[in-house]
């Protein structure tokens, strides 16, 4: 079995010439393209700061899956560092455990699981810092405006 990268590996995007070369490869090959082709490409998508290419890396990685049995363990972990990197928390947490249920000791998963759980825990106080800032200006606002009317 193949070693899957760390999800670190995923926020280093490549180099402008090297994703061309990717992408005039996937595109030569056109609707014969291999599934290596394929997944070179998706990956070389993922790793991208373009969410337009991260969304269109996840779609090939998605026809890699439905149409390629021996590479689901691999576009389980690529598609969950995709939704990572765009923000989906729960489809990564998603394709992250189901990975982990077929390979429980798997250290790049598990590593993923505590970046997604992090993140998700870091915006989830954040959200609840925003609403309660809103609640207090809301409160403040309408003590004031109360006194104005008892006035």
């Amino acid at each position: 079995m193949a070693a899957l990268p760390d999800a670190v590996d995923a926020e280093l995007p490549l180099r402008a010439a090297e994703l061309e070369t990717l992408r005039t490869q996937y595109e030569k090959e056109g609707d014969m393209a291999g599934i290596q082709t394929k997944f070179n490409y998706a990956w070389g998508l993922i790793k991208s700061n373009a969410r337009r290419d991260q969304h269109l890396g996840v779609q090939l990685l998605s026809d890699i899956f439905r149409v390629s049995p021996d590479r689901r363990r691999e576009c389980l972990y690529y598609l969950a560092l995709a939704n990572y990197k765009l923000g989906n928390y729960g489809e990564a947490r998603r394709y992250n455990d189901l990975l982990l249920e077929k390979e429980p000791a798997n250290h790049q998963a598990t590593d993923l699981r505590k970046l997604i759980d992090d993140k998700v825990t870091k915006e989830g106080l954040m959200g609840v810092a925003i609403i309660s800032s809103v609640a207090i200006v809301a409160g403040v606002v309408g003590g004031i405006l109360f006194r104005g009317r008892r006035r």
